[in-house]
């Protein structure tokens, strides 16, 4: 571990963090986003100017401040202001709309929100005063941002375990949950990827996912630990960002599993040039990863892939570590770091324990329900521990799919329908059943130029590969494209069920 980084550690605060690392590295970037750099140092003066402004439009420790902003180093400087006054902060993801946005405004009862303005053609503005939010005001350029003197702020907060964090969970199936979070937990998270991906001051990062993410916070310490820089992006897309890549020399890259994919989407279309030359490391996590894609990066994109295990709840789970064998690195989910409890029931459920975990949800009845008598988060996924301590995820417990009594794991199959050559991405579901009780449905997106599937060619394939008959799936969906969230582009399984389940 890198000796100013493990000193850095000892933070109590995100603001104490940053600080920190501006008194040691002020003038290196640690923030790029197109022409534009900001250092250190200019990250912790702005955040200060603006933390004053903020003070002085009312914001105190403890206010709720809802914000729903691009990734932007507005965003950034934005947050780490409301992290210097002590304010209580929650995050929207800036792909929300009323629904969501106005469930977590009248939940955390945010008495300020911070918009973009109108973004990429929608007006939030508008959204906010419509939804009768108070104290609306626009963050998203250098002259929009509050500004005030930070001689008039009063000391920052010294206690890094005050919730002070209020993030949301999807909300797939139902009203989304407030997740509450404090500097410690985020701290803890952060320095966990930090330390397990084994990076140094002379690598480039990336952020090509929303900063409203509880990656945002995750990642930025990261670059508070270790003194480097990140390439934000606002808008996301491929090819078009690969330009940007290359400008800053980007060496590690990645979000999730759909993220890898579309990099070895474009790599194959100039399969004897590098698309990212200084691109050494792909690392993410939040959906699962099938062992061909971790085998394919290896071999087309030259650069080695580590994936890890988190959720809004714990950021950090476990990560795969760089120097690990590749058996582990393609088909589990890493390690978990010093202070990280796992405990697997006799079911098999994944349940935690540690620094880096939530202090529960703003639902109290929430609270009480997602942990066990012992303090350990309930998390709802199925895996096992390896003999040398790796994480192997085998599904979620609503994804085990009960046909005839018999459990069968949706994620199994998943990994063999992407050894199809004619299968992009694939989900496999259980639908109910009168005879069966659930049978199995395989939804699949196929390449471009792929030949039509068919549910037997499907069978066929997967006995072939070993697949017990019983676990074969009874129906076959081909679909344009497999329905996605905005934030690390998992696959929403619940469309899939309300689409071709009986309702249908």
């Amino acid at each position: 571990m890198d000796r100013t980084a493990h000193a850095l550690d000892g933070s109590r605060t995100l603001w104490e963090l940053v600080e920190r690392r501006a008194a040691l590295t002020p003038d290196r970037p640690v923030l790029l986003q197109g022409d534009r750099v900001l250092t250190f140092e200019g990250l912790r003066a702005r955040a200060e100017r603006c933390a004053a402004g903020l003070h002085a439009m009312g914001v105190r420790p403890g206010t709720v401040v809802a914000w729903q902003l691009p990734t932007r180093i507005e965003t950034a400087v934005l947050s780490f202001a409301l992290a210097r006054i002590g304010a209580v902060q929650t995050p929207v993801i800036p792909f929300y709309r009323d629904k969501e946005v106005g469930f977590a405004l009248r939940e955390s009862k945010a008495e300020f929100f911070a918009v973009p303005g109108v973004w990429r053609g929608f007006d939030h503005t508008e959204m906010a005063r419509r939804l009768g939010a108070h104290g609306v005001f626009e963050a998203y350029d250098p002259a929009s941002l509050p500004d005030g003197d930070p001689e008039l702020l009063p000391p920052p907060p010294a206690s890094g375990t005050d919730v002070r964090w209020i993030y949301w969970t999807s909300g797939t199936t139902s009203d989304p949950k407030g997740v509450l979070h404090t500097d410690r937990s985020l701290l803890a998270g952060g320095s966990c990827l930090a330390h397990a991906l084994r990076l140094d001051d002379t690598d480039v990062g990336s952020m090509a996912f929303p900063y409203a993410h509880i990656a945002g916070p995750d990642y930025t310490v990261m670059l508070l630990l270790y003194g480097f820089p990140a390439v934000m992006f606002e808008q996301f897309a491929l090819p078009e960002a690969l330009d940007e890549y290359r400008r800053h020399g980007v060496t590690v890259a990645g979000g999730s599993t759909a993220f890898y994919s579309m990099f070895l989407a474009e790599q194959r279309k100039r399969p004897d040039e590098p698309i990212i030359p200084t691109l050494r490391l792909l690392a993410g996590g939040g959906a699962p990863k099938p062992p061909e894609i971790y085998h394919a990066v290896r071999k087309e994109l030259g650069c080695q892939l580590t994936h890890g295990y988190g959720m809004t709840e714990v950021p950090m789970i476990t990560m795969g570590d760089p120097g690990d064998t590749p058996e582990n690195l393609a088909t589990t989910e890493g390690r978990p770091p010093a202070g990280m409890e796992i405990r697997i029931t006799a079911s098999g459920e994944v349940r935690l324990r540690g620094e880096a975990v939530c202090r529960g949800y703003l639902d109290p009845a929430q609270t009480a329900s997602a942990f066990d008598q012992d303090g350990f988060l309930v998390t709802g996924d199925v895996g096992h521990l390896t003999p040398s301590g790796h994480l192997v995820l085998t599904g979620r417990v609503k994804d085990i799919i009960i046909r005839k009594g018999e459990n069968i794991s949706a994620k199994e199959i998943e990994e063999l329908l992407h050894r199809h050559p004619d299968v992009g991405d694939t989900a496999v579901i259980g639908l109910p059943d009168a005879e069966r009780g659930e049978r199995v449905c395989a939804v699949v997106e196929q390449p471009p130029g792929a030949a039509p599937l068919t549910l037997p060619a499907v069978t066929a394939f997967l006995r072939e590969a070993g697949l017990s008959v019983h676990k074969l799936p009874e129906q076959l969906e081909v679909v344009d494209a497999l329905p996605r969230n905005e934030t690390l582009r998992k696959v929403l399984k619940y469309k899939l069920r309300e689409r071709f389940g009986p309702s249908r």
